[in-house]
Parts: structure tokens; sequence; C-alpha cells
């Protein structure tokens, strides 16, 4: 990854991660993850892109899901607190957008990292 690749990677995945924190202040428990996935799914969509690559909608869903599925795996605590502290009036408005950003900060980065192994060969 070059670093005008990493620059426009940083500023995609900075930018879905604060539209998914929009969709975590919701105070209803899996809204977050819709959220998470559409944000997730564009993100991956733009990501391709910085590697001269091209993903379909369902290509890059299929990415985004795999991502959030990963970062739940290794962060499960912090997936059941984003969720359960929807019912904590105010808290829950609170912890659940920061926890999206986290982890889809972190999401975004082994999807750019992947992307960059599957199109970056090719430019």
């Amino acid at each position: 990854m070059t670093s005008a690749q990493e620059k426009k990677c940083h500023a995609i995945i900075h930018t879905a991660a604060i539209g998914a924190a929009g969709g975590n202040l919701i105070p209803v428990p899996g809204v977050g993850i819709a959220a998470d996935i559409v944000a997730m799914t564009t993100m991956t969509m733009s990501l391709a892109s910085v590697f001269g690559g091209n993903l379909t909608e369902e290509a890059a869903k299929a990415m985004a899901i795999t991502g959030i599925k990963n970062s739940m795996l290794k962060q499960p605590i912090q997936t059941l607190t984003k969720e359960l502290s929807k019912f904590v009036p105010i808290l829950g408005q609170v912890v659940a957008p920061t926890i999206s950003i986290a982890m889809i900060e972190a999401a975004g980065w082994a999807i750019a990292k992947d992307l960059d192994r599957k199109f970056g060969a090719y430019h």
C-alpha cells in the first residue's frame, strides 16, 4: 500500500466509522449492526477503487459481513456491551457509537489490507 493509498483509505474508513456511529445513536438493539453493515458495504466498495478494483454491492456486503463477524469474534465483550448499552438511556447513546467507531476502524483496515493484496498486485 502506497502512502497515497493509505491516506485515501484512512479518509474512507474514518468517514464510514463516523457514519456507522450515527446509526448507533438510535437506542434500539440491532439497528446499530444494520448501520454498521451499510457503512461497511459502502466503505468496502470505495476501498476497492483505491486499489484499482471493482466490487459488486453483493461482494462488498459479503466482505463487510465477514469483517463485522471477525470483529465481533475478536471483541465479543465490546459487541455485547454495544448492544446492551442501548437499554440504558443516555449512556447507550454514548457507548454504542464509540464502540462502533472502534470496530469499523479495525475491520476497515483489515479489509483495506485484503483488497491491497487482491487488487494491488495487478497495478
